[in-house]
């Protein structure tokens, strides 16, 4: 069985991200993405556009100073849909993030058209970016 090209959209996503690749990782988002971040702290909200959605992830390296790190657990896609379960580290402030999250992506066109981080433990995600 072949793997859907929504999966390889993301390890591409993956290892751009992973690398700080602020390039390579524009050219998987829409120009109309729209990324939604819950809770309730300084990164909550959604972001609309790639301009706005990489503004976001630069700001998360910056607040992280380079230290969040994911590791794949397991990505599943169909023509509409891709969804990777996460595991997040990072060091901010003298905090400490290590949780589990997914993120689903609507598709469109082989990119990134919509995006949800949904953590495990959400009071522990707002702890850390609070």
């Amino acid at each position: 069985m072949t793997e859907h090209p929504h999966i390889a959209v993301f390890h591409r996503l993956l290892a751009a991200f992973s690398a700080g690749d602020m390039e390579a990782l524009a050219e998987l988002f829409h120009p109309d993405v729209v990324w939604h971040i819950g809770g309730s702290n300084l990164l909550s909200g959604d972001q609309r556009g790639r301009e706005d959605t990489l503004a976001y992830i630069t700001r998360e390296f910056q607040l992280t100073g380079g230290t969040y790190r994911t590791q794949l657990h397991d990505v599943l896609a169909n023509d509409a849909h891709t969804v990777a379960l996460l595991h997040a580290t990072a060091s901010r402030e003298g905090k400490e993030l290590d949780l589990d999250y997914a993120i689903v992506f609507h598709m469109r066109d082989e990119r990134i058209s919509e995006g949800w981080v949904l953590p495990v433990d959400w009071r522990a995600y707002d702890e850390f970016w609070s």
